[in-house]
């Protein structure tokens, strides 16, 4: 089974974490939540979700993961500036392991300096940002191109799902 890192900061949409999340654990796979800090308690932003940081970014190494999760919400702007956050999705970038984001999560592939050729999706309203960082924008409820899974909201969260678990 395969160790799949969820990267998380406050104000993460609560679905969009708690969807994947309970679904590739249920599936079998080891799941860690990395945060800024480790143990710290991560809310969502409509508040139906909590979840405490097992580890710190700082502390983790991309090569002992095979797959990242970065949920939507305010959470990807909280960790974008981040050096480790950034080494950390270069990194898994590099080894061509599987990178799944939602809703804003692809911002963190923008500030990666990541997106340049590659065909994504997003939040709707991100499109400009997604294309001046180099992206090909699909309004498409999942989108996969080569390592990337992307998906745009809440509503898209079963296609994310299942074409995620295809690839772990």
């Amino acid at each position: 089974m395969s160790k799949v890192a969820f990267l998380l900061a406050n104000d993460f949409e609560d679905s969009e974490m708690q969807v994947p999340y309970d679904e590739v654990k249920k599936a079998g796979h080891d799941v860690e939540i990395i945060g800024l800090k480790a143990g710290e308690t991560l809310k969502g932003k409509g508040g139906k979700a909590s979840y405490t940081s097992d580890k710190a970014i700082a502390e983790v190494s991309a090569s002992d993961y095979d797959a990242v999760v970065i949920p939507g919400g305010s959470s990807p702007e909280n960790l974008r500036t981040d050096a480790h956050i950034l080494k950390f999705v270069t990194e898994i970038n590099s080894a061509k392991k599987p990178i799944a984001a939602i809703c804003h999560g692809p911002q963190i592939l923008a500030s990666a300096n990541l997106l340049k050729g590659r065909t994504i999706t997003s939040y709707p309203p991100l499109k400009d940002d997604m294309v001046n960082a180099g992206a090909e924008f699909k309004d498409n409820e999942a989108v996969v191109d080569g390592n990337y899974i992307t998906s745009r909201t809440p509503a898209d969260e079963p296609a994310f799902v299942r074409e995620l678990l295809k690839v772990i």
